[in-house]
């Protein structure tokens, strides 16, 4: 089967952790105001889920849900807990609609970090999840590091979730160890098994979040977690923006997710976390649509297709013809065009020339005024001449 074909007629639900796992990244902080914000601005796009916080950390934390909780968003607000009922009481004081519980599944984990058994891990997870459900929540569980469990026992712990009510599962590739051809292999497995809905939470250590949340999906997971720009710990999280354009344009996938406003949130959030967003960041980094490459800018003048997988408007941003070292003699014919000259080829391949050393000398691209000033000081010459 055609991978197209895997999603085609299925829905699929955004899930965005960007004020929590994005917060969780080393160094950041997101002040209230700034939480409500993104919030705001997230349930606006049309995501469907968004995790806010860890309600038992109490304090701002619990205030900035609480005040999340008010706006009466069209996402549904969830909070995350540890496999314990007394954080869930504290989510269930916030009034949030449903809730995350996580517990690590791993034996690594239930090892070496949590020092008990896998005995213990269903006891806790299923008592934690009863009691969400009798408090009327809708209640996710997060298997904690699940990339490296074993499969039979993950099967079991989903198993043991549903029969508690649990109404998903969140697989978790806690420190990005998959690759997208085995986390689909895995999730068909267990989705195969359990006919339960899985939500897919990866991580980017070795620069595969986005492609193995993709590799998730194509499993059978209908569920993605994502945050704006891949914050998160340590190499972030797969992309809200990068998952989504993705599944549009690569999968054919129908969204009703307003991606226009991808730029605007993305270059919020990049300010409120204090992370810089590189320019040659995939979607949305200001040089997706930059052209220089003399064979490029080219290309692109004759027809935008030729260079460009979408159009810039779909999430927020504008082309640009940049003038500098490698353009070449289309982009500065088009460049005057801009000016109302219709310059010659002659002065065209001179005033390239003189571009070209002066990128150079200045190591960067150059500026409108710098082109027009190259063009006035070579009909300058030509009149001493």
């Amino acid at each position: 089967m055609c991978v197209i074909d895997k999603i085609q007629g299925r829905e699929l639900k955004i899930v965005d952790t960007t004020l929590r796992d994005g917060e969780q990244t080393a160094g950041v902080v997101f002040a209230n105001s700034e939480k409500i914000m993104i919030a705001e601005m997230l349930s606006d796009l049309g995501v469907n889920q968004l995790e806010v916080g860890i309600p038992t950390m109490g304090g701002d934390e619990k205030e900035a849900i609480k005040q999340i909780v008010k706006r009466n968003l069209d996402s549904s607000i969830m909070a995350w807990n540890r496999a314990v009922v007394s954080d869930v009481q504290q989510s269930i004081d916030c009034g949030v609609d449903a809730v995350a519980i996580s517990i690590s599944v791993s034996d690594i984990h239930i090892q070496n970090k949590l020092r008990t058994s896998r005995e213990w891990v269903l006891e806790q997870m299923v008592k934690t999840t009863e009691y969400a459900k009798k408090n009327g929540l809708y209640v996710s569980v997060n298997g904690e590091d699940a990339s490296r469990a074993d499969d039979d026992f993950l099967i079991e712990f989903i198993e043991c979730a549903k029969e508690a009510g649990a109404d998903r599962f969140r697989f978790c590739d806690t420190v990005g160890v998959m690759d997208p051809f085995t986390i689909r292999k895995k999730i068909e497995k267990i989705y195969k098994a359990t006919n339960f809905d899985i939500e897919m939470h990866t991580h980017n250590d070795f620069g595969m979040a986005t492609a193995n949340a993709i590799g998730g999906v194509l499993g059978g997971a209908n569920y993605v977690g994502v945050t704006v720009n891949g914050l998160g710990e340590r190499a972030g999280n797969a992309a809200l923006e990068e998952v989504l354009m993705s599944l549009i344009h690569v999968l054919k996938y129908e969204s009703k997710i307003d991606t226009r406003k991808f730029v605007e949130l993305s270059e919020y959030v990049s300010k409120a976390s204090g992370r810089e967003m590189p320019a040659w960041k995939a979607i949305v980094g200001s040089n997706m649509f930059r052209h220089e490459s003399g064979i490029h800018a080219d290309g692109a003048l004759k027809n935008p297709k030729n260079y460009e997988a979408f159009d810039p408007a779909e999430v927020g941003l504008e082309r640009q013809i940049v003038i500098g070292k490698h353009s070449g003699k289309a982009a500065v014919v088009n460049k005057f065009k801009e000016f109302d000259i219709d310059i010659s080829d002659e002065d065209a391949n001179l005033v390239l020339e003189e571009i070209r050393r002066t990128s150079v000398r200045l190591k960067r691209s150059l500026f409108d005024k710098e082109i027009a000033s190259i063009y006035k000081d070579i009909l300058a010459e030509r009149k001493k001449k």
